[in-house]
């Protein structure tokens, strides 16, 4: 009878020992998750603080293209309003913003002397780098997403996450203008 009681303590010695660990995995998958969010977070917020020196330098030059220029300051608003509790509108609006942006850059064709401009090709260069690590910190985003939602749904970890009310998160989607086959003519 004594071997018997032994070996039910280690049977739940062991079960006990591989809830923690499915547990502490769990935890540590929603942690990357959400460092990953506020790496998109930081550059979100460094492109919101690049775009009042973009606007005022592009002002100058571009006098007839108000509703661009208002139209970027709206949506920089709006993505600073939204906060993190909505990781989807945020980069809804976040693209929205990016979209403006390019309208932006297109303006600066038309206008010679602000292609020109010094603090104009600074800005849009750091706008540019900005965007990009926007892209590679959404890629990160995903990748941490789909680590923990797969966690969350294979077994046994299943189990654990069901027990301690683990929620799914979301993907963050490619936005259509980016996944449209760019046109190419010579």
């Amino acid at each position: 009878m004594g071997w018997f009681i032994g070996i039910v303590i280690v049977v739940v010695i062991v079960i006990g020992a591989a809830w923690v660990s499915l547990y502490n995995h769990l935890v540590r998958n929603r942690l990357w998750v959400t460092e990953a969010w506020s790496q998109i977070d930081v550059q979100l917020k460094r492109r919101n603080d690049l775009i009042p020196n973009l606007l005022e330098t592009v002002k100058g030059y571009a006098i007839h293209e108000q509703s661009t220029l208002t139209k970027v300051t709206e949506l920089r608003k709006l993505v600073s309003e939204v906060g993190d509790s909505n990781p989807e509108k945020k980069m809804e609006l976040s693209n929205q913003l990016s979209n403006q942006l390019r309208s932006v850059f297109a303006i600066a064709e038309s206008y010679p002397d602000l292609k020109a401009n010094e603090n104009f090709l600074r800005l849009q260069t750091e706008l540019s780098e900005t965007e990009d690590k926007i892209a590679y910190s959404r890629q990160l985003y995903n990748s941490s997403v789909t680590q923990y939602n797969i966690k969350l749904s294979t077994f046994p970890s299943i189990i654990v996450a069901k027990a301690h009310h683990f929620l799914p998160e979301v993907v963050l989607d490619t936005p259509e203008t980016e996944r449209a086959v760019p046109e190419v003519r010579f």
